[in-house]
């Protein structure tokens, strides 16, 4: 038996109530690790860099074995960029790269840099047309019920290609990605981090998670995630995956191709 363990964390009031949104976190964990992962969560809701939490909420649920899939990590490939300027620009071009119309890769790019807040969850978009899906505002679609299958062998795997100062912002990030792409009628992901200090971003496409160094001002708390899926999608089957499927994040084997590269 497995425990799905997700914490929220919101000032001034629930995120239902207008409060700010401070932090989140999804673990896929072993009763062995249930307590010292919702230790984790605790203490990073209440020591966040956008403030301290003044309501969280932790949910455990437990989650059957059998009903888990596996799936690969993306290759993580890293682009210097020297501004946020092209850094936008970079993610543009790699969007269309991967199939996302230049309407739709410019107006999702609209949408996440004109953002009055943070998103909780992301926006889901027409790879084609760019226009919105979703119907959630500000919460936005959610991913749970997530994590890395072993824990060292992805420590391993981050050391190996000079990523141990990054492993907090990765190994969420990475884990998302990887269950966000395999889901039905996905195209690609566009994102960057609310956290005030952490200025990159990245694209994830079924070929690789591309990171971009900068995608965002240096101390701006919003962030948010577009999904751009395609056509025809059945966007209630997209959202339950996401939402309810849950997924064991695995590490290629030593040397293979989802090694991460520099640009």
């Amino acid at each position: 038996m497995l425990y799905s363990v997700r914490m929220r964390a919101a000032q001034g009031s629930t995120h239902e109530q207008g409060g700010k949104h401070i932090s989140g976190a999804e673990r896929l964990v072993s009763g062995e690790l249930l307590t010292s992962a919702a230790a984790a969560m605790l203490r990073r809701a209440l020591s966040h860099s956008r403030g301290t939490a003044d309501f969280i909420n932790l949910t455990v649920e437990t989650v059957p074995v059998e009903a888990v899939r596996e799936v690969t990590c993306l290759p993580i490939i890293t682009v210097n960029t020297p501004d946020m300027i092209a850094g936008r620009e970079s993610a543009q071009a790699m969007l269309i790269r991967a199939g996302v119309a230049p309407v739709a890769a410019a107006a999702g790019m609209s949408a996440l840099a004109g953002l009055p807040v943070s998103l909780r969850g992301a926006m889901v978009v027409n790879a084609q047309t760019g226009l919105r899906l979703d119907t959630q505002a500000e919460r936005g679609v959610r991913v749970s019920r997530m994590d890395i299958a072993d824990e060292q062998d992805y420590l391993h795997w981050l050391n190996r290609q000079g990523y141990g100062n990054n492993q907090i912002h990765l190994r969420e990030a990475v884990v998302l990605a990887a269950k966000v792409m395999s889901a039905p009628g996905m195209v690609a992901e566009l994102c960057w981090s609310d956290d005030p200090e952490y200025t990159a971003g990245y694209v994830a496409t079924p070929a690789a998670y591309t990171r971009f160094t900068q995608l965002k001002p240096h101390g701006s708390p919003i962030g948010g995630r577009i999904f751009f899926i395609q056509e025809n999608t059945d966007l209630k089957q997209l959202v339950d995956y996401l939402q309810y499927q849950p997924i064991l994040v695995k590490v290629p084997a030593a040397g293979g191709a989802a090694d991460a590269v520099s640009e």
